[in-house]
């Protein structure tokens, strides 16, 4: 498969959505649990139970938002089409599943239940199965990130940002189902902060794009500018 095919430049967008998209579940999810980790008995009889090992679920939280805050990281690299920016995206799937799991399981000991964390997790995987897929001989010929330095994985940085943006905005409506106790929903917090983030980001999303496009048409008229001359001579 040909690095600059549509097949493979699609792949790549869809596998940088993805690791964005991941990233930021992930860092969200790490701020979210916050609440619980440190105030475990504030939350009624569902929360309580956390009490017991109040300091693993605290270290559940660090490591969830240092591991987000490198899924962007790996992300970004994702779209420079940097070294080693494949190999480093795996590293930090495969340290949001093992932690994810291990969350999971400690969660589902202590109060029989782990929501909301499984919805992050289950994410995190899937995302990792996709990039494993990529290495599929025929499939990693084209995809390969390192070689993917173009304006296709730039469309997809500036997507990537409107779609975390989006997210943030909406994350209090999504995730409802899985924060709310006692008819409060606990998704809907850090609002001004949330709001901030996610207009800046959907806003630097479409500045991207806007700016990749007028660049691309930019080129587009000199090289018909110089097409011009040509035939003229």
């Amino acid at each position: 498969m040909s690095n600059n095919s549509f097949f493979a430049k699609t792949l790549r967008f869809i596998g940088i959505l993805l690791m964005a998209f991941t990233g930021g579940f992930t860092l969200l999810g790490g701020i979210g649990t916050s609440c619980a980790a440190f105030n475990p008995t504030g939350f009624g009889e569902s929360m309580a139970p956390l009490a017991k090992l109040q300091w693993l679920y605290i270290l559940f939280v660090l490591s969830g938002i240092a591991i987000g805050v490198y899924g962007i990281r790996a992300t970004i690299m994702l779209v420079k089409g940097t070294d080693k920016s494949y190999r480093n995206a795996l590293y930090v799937l495969t340290a949001g599943v093992v932690v994810g799991f291990v969350h999971i399981y400690i969660s589902r000991m202590l109060r029989g239940s782990s929501m909301p964390v499984d919805a992050v997790v289950y994410t995190t995987l899937a995302t990792l199965v996709v990039f494993l897929l990529f290495r599929i001989p025929y499939l990693w010929n084209g995809v390969n990130f390192e070689n993917g330095k173009n304006n296709g994985n730039r469309l997809a940085g500036g997507s990537a940002a409107i779609l975390l943006g989006v997210f943030t905005l909406t994350i209090q409506y999504t995730m409802s189902s899985t924060h709310t106790w006692g008819n409060i929903n606990y998704a809907d917090a850090f609002n001004t902060t949330m709001t901030l983030v996610g207009f800046t980001l959907v806003l630097s999303g479409v500045g991207y794009l806007v700016r990749l496009s007028d660049t691309g048409i930019v080129k587009k008229i000199s090289l018909l500018k110089s097409q011009y001359k040509t035939l003229q001579y």
